[in-house]
């Protein structure tokens, strides 16, 4: 499109080298011990690079997440069922939850740096990740059961993956068991 500025070839494999060397040192180390120098040297580039790129830590994990958010949302929006179009509410519940306790549980330490980031209201403005997240739960949850408050429900069943047990369930590796107790909630709601 006129007007419309490409990303140079090599500003995109930056981003894509340093958001992955991110992501590698979140599965090593804790997210308060992970500095840009680290991640700068990780992706071979220099540290104004990530500054630049990012602004700062806190925007270098908000990217990040966004990122693997994004991912399941191409998956909702144009995957095949049951997280994607196609199968009914329920299924497409379910199925969801599954797949973000996976992006959470391989994401746990991003989630734990970003924090309030991803609350309802992250300094002030709506959380893309979060607004994506609780429209869709919302969404399916009324399809199934308009008699119900879904937006409320859906910021139910999200609330608990940022809480303090959770987290360290995450932490633990209990994936499993998360997705199943949200399928139960998940279930109990759908009647």
């Amino acid at each position: 499109m006129p007007g419309e500025r490409r990303e140079r070839a090599d500003a995109v494999r930056n981003r894509r080298a340093i958001l992955l060397a991110t992501e590698e040192l979140l599965t090593r180390h804790r997210p308060d011990e992970v500095t840009i120098d680290q991640v700068a040297a990780a992706a071979g580039v220099g540290k104004g690079t990530v500054f630049h790129r990012f602004g700062n830590r806190m925007g270098l994990m908000i990217a990040l997440m966004r990122e693997r958010a994004l991912g399941l949302a191409e998956a909702v929006g144009s995957g095949p069922p049951p997280l994607g179009p196609g199968a009914p509410p329920r299924e497409r519940l379910l199925a969801f939850l599954s797949a973000v306790v996976d992006v959470v549980g391989r994401n746990k330490g991003l989630l734990a740096a970003l924090g309030q980031a991803v609350s309802p209201r992250a300094h002030g403005e709506d959380h893309p990740v979060y607004l994506f997240w609780h429209g869709h739960i919302s969404t399916l949850i009324a399809a199934e059961r308009p008699d119900v408050d879904a937006p409320l429900l859906a910021d139910l069943l999200l609330a608990g993956l940022q809480a303090e047990p959770i987290l360290r369930l995450l932490e633990q590796g209990e994936t499993k068991r998360l997705e199943a107790g949200l399928h139960v909630l998940a279930e109990g709601i759908l009647g």
